[in-house]
């Protein structure tokens, strides 16, 4: 088992590689670079498509209106914003926040790669189209598209990790179009709030195990 400092230690090289990144041309309109946050021993990551104004003046992912609206979609599933690790496939702003491109999302996939390696996370959220088709490529599957696939369990391996995928529609989209707004609460009040029980509920077991194992040793 990997121990925790040596985790953090992995995870502190990871962004100071982010920070200093410069492998594709977003780096030369970048305020500050989005590495992500959040806990490293979560169970659960948000996996958001790229920075926008807000966060690349911050530094931070969602910190914006669709942030707002990220932490409201997070309660319907039970779920507080310290509790999962969020981050981007695009660690940099496009301009004019144009969707990233192929090579963009090419040169900062490794990026991404190595903390899902790193948390281990048990669920994937992941919100956007792009964020959807980038992770169900990794997983070996073909994209529908975000009608089709939107609310999706998706069971799976990524590398040797066993995990459940779920994508849905961006905050973003939502602010402007009432219809996916309900899209997003519906697909985070059952289908995710749903995965979110049972893995809080394993977690409670796995601990009450580990106690009972201490009492009778």
């Amino acid at each position: 088992m990997v121990s925790t400092s040596s985790k953090s230690l992995r995870y502190e090289d990871l962004v100071r590689n982010i920070i200093n990144c410069n492998k594709c041309p977003l780096h030369k309109f970048r305020k500050k670079p989005v590495p992500g946050e959040g806990p490293l021993d979560t169970s659960i990551m948000i996996i958001g498509e790229a920075p926008g104004r807000y966060e690349d003046e911050m530094g931070r992912p969602f910190v914006g209106p669709a942030g707002k609206l990220l932490d409201y979609l997070l309660s319907l599933a039970e779920l507080k914003r310290e509790e999962v690790y969020i981050t981007n496939v695009v660690k940099c702003r496009p301009p004019r926040n144009r969707d990233p491109r192929p090579e963009e999302i090419e040169s900062c996939l490794p990026y991404l790669v190595e903390q899902i390696d790193i948390i281990k996370p048990r669920l994937i959220i992941a919100l956007g189209r792009i964020s959807g088709k980038t992770l169900y490529e990794l997983m070996g599957r073909k994209w529908r598209g975000m009608k089709a696939e939107h609310g999706v369990i998706i069971k799976g391996k990524l590398g040797d990790l066993d995990l459940t995928l779920i994508p849905t529609y961006h905050p973003a989209a939502a602010l402007y179009k009432p219809d996916i707004k309900k899209i997003l609460e519906k697909d985070f009040s059952t289908t995710i709030k749903e995965e979110v029980k049972k893995i809080k509920s394993n977690k409670v077991n796995v601990r009450r195990k580990n106690l009972l194992d201490f009492i009778n040793q």
